[in-house]
């Protein structure tokens, strides 16, 4: 009988080591930390779960980012490279892989599925060439030690269903943040206002006069922007577009309308010291299921 009760309790601590040790295998690692927020962020990770993020909570690979409103975002990531969401921006980081010592692991990897950013290089993308890439529905690019500024605009239709998708969410979000407020051990109110904001705001419908498709400009350094129907190289100073996946992306003389304007206090952060923020946090991590 003893013997019985030995290896019943053996069985069972055996199982809880294997069901930690999955626990631990399945834990997405922080890559960045949000360090400037002018409004409602919200993170969805690949179970479908939503956070509500604020200044200094952590961003992780697989996240789905979206800029809710007219917030802009500023991400710090470990490597030092940041990037800037600006308003109605929807981004996931499909991998991040960084190791000081250990150059051949260098990987980064975003998707833009709608709105702009701006993408300042990092230890990566200065080491380590073509290991910073970013799909869109247009093309795909791969950067070589730049900081660019890349904005995609949906076809009208799309837009307008992606708009009123985004306010779905950030509803939802803010509806469950408003419950814990009640709890004891939930964010104060003032860190969930933002939020409540965005609830309450009805979408923004798209009215830019500039076609659909994939915008680039260039500050510095060198990307390459690739899709089934041809390749072109931009470099510092130059802008660049495509519609879709059908046309090849071409140069352009001027620059098109590409706007991107962050609170000043973005500005002043994007190089390495980009990790000092405000003095004031209101730090905020609320899940939603």
């Amino acid at each position: 009988m003893n013997q019985l009760k030995k290896c019943t309790a053996i069985k069972s601590l055996l199982l809880l080591a294997a069901l930690c040790a999955a626990t631990v295998v399945q834990a997405a690692p922080a890559v960045g930390t949000v360090t400037h927020l002018s409004g409602p962020l919200l993170a969805k990770k690949t179970n479908g779960s939503v956070r509500v993020l604020g200044m200094k909570s952590v961003v992780e690979a697989g996240d789905t980012l979206s800029t809710q409103g007219r917030a802009y975002a500023q991400i710090k990531f470990s490597d030092d490279s940041v990037l800037i969401l600006q308003p109605d921006t929807v981004l996931t980081i499909d991998k991040f892989s960084y190791e000081a010592g250990k150059p051949s692991a260098d990987s980064i990897a975003f998707t833009l599925v709608q709105g702009g950013v701006r993408s300042n290089t990092g230890l990566i993308g200065k080491r380590s060439k073509d290991s910073v890439q970013m799909v869109t529905p247009a093309a795909n690019i791969r950067m070589q030690a730049a900081n660019v500024v890349v904005q995609y605009i949906k076809p009208k239709e799309e837009a307008v269903a992606a708009a009123r998708q985004a306010y779905l969410l950030a509803s939802t979000a803010a509806l469950d943040a408003s419950f814990m407020t009640t709890r004891s051990d939930a964010p104060g109110a003032s860190a969930i206002r933002p939020l409540m904001l965005a609830q309450l705001t009805p979408p923004v419908l798209p009215t830019s006069a500039r076609a659909p498709g994939l915008y680039v400009q260039v500050l510095d350094g060198l990307i390459h922007v690739t899709n089934p129907s041809g390749t072109s190289n931009f470099s510092a100073g130059q802008f660049g577009y495509t519609p879709n996946f059908r046309q090849p992306p071409v140069l352009l003389p001027v620059n098109p309308g590409i706007l991107f304007t962050p609170p000043p206090a973005f500005n002043q952060s994007t190089g390495p010291s980009s990790g000092t923020g405000p003095a004031k946090s209101n730090t905020v991590d609320c899940e939603v299921r």
